[in-house]
C-alpha cells in the first residue's frame, strides 16, 4: 500500500522505515541445529524452523555457505549444509539478528 512516497507495511500498518515484523517474526522462530550423518559417514548440519514466509531461505543459504566455505542446500523448509558447521552457524545467526536463546543445538 502506497500513502504518498511512503509504502505502508500490510501487517503491522507502519511505514517500510519503521517496519517491525521482520524482528518480531526473528523472535518467535525456534531454530533447531543439529547434525545428521549420510552414507559413508559424512556428517551434515541441518537448520530447521525458520519460517519460509518471514526469512529468505536461499538467500540465507548463500550467505551461510559462503561464510563457512562449503556446499548445501534449503529443502523442505530447512537448510542442509555439508559438514559439521553448528558453532559458526549459531554464531552468524545470533550476528544476523536472529535471538541466541532460540537457536537450539542438538
Amino acid at each position: 500500500m502506497n500513502i504518498g512516497n511512503a509504502q505502508i507495511c500490510p501487517k503491522c500498518s507502519l511505514p517500510k522505515e519503521l517496519c517491525i515484523c521482520q524482528e518480531i517474526s526473528k523472535e518467535e522462530q525456534l531454530i533447531k541445529v543439529k547434525i545428521e550423518k549420510r552414507r559413508y559417514g559424512r556428517k551434515v548440519t541441518v537448520i530447521e524452523g525458520l519460517d519460509p514466509e518471514e526469512v529468505n531461505l536461499p538467500d540465507l543459504l548463500t550467505k551461510l555457505k559462503s561464510a563457512n566455505a562449503c556446499g548445501g542446500t534449503s529443502k523442505d523448509n530447512r537448510i542442509e549444509l555439508q559438514g559439521d558447521h553448528r558453532r559458526q552457524v549459531r554464531k552468524l545467526l545470533i550476528k544476523w539478528g536472529f535471538p541466541q536463546d532460540n537457536i537450539v543445538i542438538q
